[in-house]
């Protein structure tokens, strides 16, 4: 809709401003070509396109720097597999002191530097039984003897069970006790093929100088490492191996049973294995047949 000339001069007599748009539409002239661009108007103004903001290349991270930092475990296991020493010579025919003491200071590997002290072993040398671990821990590295805290209480009565004691008595009640490391590993992470080999010879000797009827090797390290395997228990289980010419039984460890407590009835089958064996080798030591103890 369109004000005329009289709506306006009406509308200017009343004072009222006109409410509708008063700016004519020009009309297009006759000759321009159909085609033509139409004249812009103030009231539309041009239209300029966008401005596009300048690219910028995506920032790549410097190629030295590692996408992400390495674990701690890692790192530990990276400096204790750097450190390793030359293994002190003639352990295969040292007697107890030489050895005790030839442990005691052994820097064959990276964990001398964080252990308290070494933990040689313990028991009666002369003991029928000789029972092998893994490493020590944190009260075992504070203390210098192996199996102490909850574990060391849970091996002292499956030991009980069969009428064995790690307290004073004749050899064959008694047993001997050690580990395959005779230091704790930082964090008490799981041992280094290094370091397990470092520690080998201490471990054949103490085995050499015992002499036992039998061996109970107590956990995954210290199965493996013995047998010279990567079988897992469950499968080394339930049959008699031979180390040095010494049988050896496989069973799981106490810390493991205070995790599993459902697997104390294959332990028990374990100690019960173990037991026979070592009765039926001291009756043939013997020359004569013996009952159970």
């Amino acid at each position: 809709m369109r004000w005329t000339e009289r709506q306006l001069a009406m509308l200017r007599e009343m004072g009222v401003p006109p409410f509708w748009p008063t700016a004519p539409v020009a009309a297009a002239p006759q000759d321009a070509p159909q085609d033509a661009p139409r004249p812009q108007t103030s009231a539309q103004p041009p239209r300029t396109p966008p401005r596009t903001p300048p690219r910028t290349p995506p920032r790549t991270p410097p190629a030295a720097l590692p996408a992400t930092p390495p674990a701690p475990a890692q790192t530990a296991a990276a400096a204790a597999e750097a450190i390793l020493g030359p293994r002190p010579t003639g352990v295969d025919a040292m007697d107890w002191p030489t050895l005790r003491d030839t442990v005691a200071a052994c820097q064959a590997c990276g964990l001398c530097q964080s252990r308290k002290q070494a933990v040689f072993g313990t028991g009666h040398v002369q003991a029928r039984w000789m029972l092998v671990g893994e490493a020590p821990g944190e009260q075992e590295d504070r203390q210098g003897e192996p199996f102490v805290g909850r574990a060391g209480q849970l091996l002292d009565r499956m030991l009980a069970a069969v009428g064995l004691t790690r307290s004073e008595a004749p050899p064959e009640q008694q047993v001997y006790i050690a580990n395959v490391l005779k230091c704790r590993p930082p964090a008490n992470r799981n041992p280094l093929p290094q370091e397990v080999a470092q520690c080998e010879p201490f471990l054949l000797r103490q085995m050499a100088l015992v002499q036992p009827d039998l061996i109970l090797a107590m956990g995954r390290f210290a199965v493996q490492s013995l047998l010279k395997t990567s079988e897992p228990i469950g499968k080394l289980r339930g049959r008699v191996h031979e180390v040095q010419g010494i049988p050896v039984v496989v069973t799981y460890h106490p810390a493991y049973l205070l995790r599993n407590p459902a697997d104390k009835a294959l332990v028990w089958d374990d100690l019960c294995r173990a037991r026979e064996l070592q009765v039926s080798r001291a009756a043939a030591r013997s020359g004569t047949h013996s009952g159970p103890m």
